[in-house]
């Protein structure tokens, strides 16, 4: 009986957990939940490739965008899907040739449902950046960075 109790009380927590979480995915103005990609595919960066250039010194600006760990050299600027953190990047970016190699990051979730990616990377596209990527985490920055062993910031416990 305990048992059986215990599985709906269970089932019915991740239920609602479910629904709260695809309801804020939830585009107001159409209510479809896909969103519309502000990045071709050659502008994807595979973690492995983010690496590399970090071990080597290459000379890269990285941004964090979300609310999740730092990357070894990223800048964390906040939630980019909050407007006021947007404006603050925007800000950040001013005086940032447009020929710098930029890589913006969130991993908050699967990239399909970030709230954060697509309006940092519209803007990215919006102020020219010619060589802006997105680094690549389908399923978020704990299971595509961390785990992997990948450089976090000094700071990051």
């Amino acid at each position: 009986m305990k048992n059986t109790i215990f599985q709906t009380m269970f089932l019915t927590l991740l239920m609602v957990c479910i629904l709260t979480f695809s309801r804020a995915q939830v585009l107001p103005s159409t209510g479809a939940t896909l969103q519309k990609n502000t990045w071709t595919t050659s502008q994807l960066m595979k973690p492995e490739t983010l690496v590399k250039m970090i071990r080597t010194g290459q000379k890269v600006k990285i941004y964090n965008i979300g609310v999740v760990q730092n990357i070894k050299g990223a800048v964390n600027m906040g939630a980019a899907g909050e407007k006021e953190n947007l404006k603050k990047f925007a800000q950040v970016l001013k005086g940032v040739p447009a020929n710098t190699t930029l890589v913006v990051y969130c991993g908050c979730c699967p990239m399909d449902k970030c709230p954060n990616i697509r309006p940092a990377f519209q803007l990215l596209n919006d102020l020219k950046f010619k060589n802006a990527r997105l680094l690549e985490l389908p399923v978020n920055v704990k299971t595509d960075w961390i785990d992997k062993g990948y450089p976090l910031a000094e700071n990051t416990k």
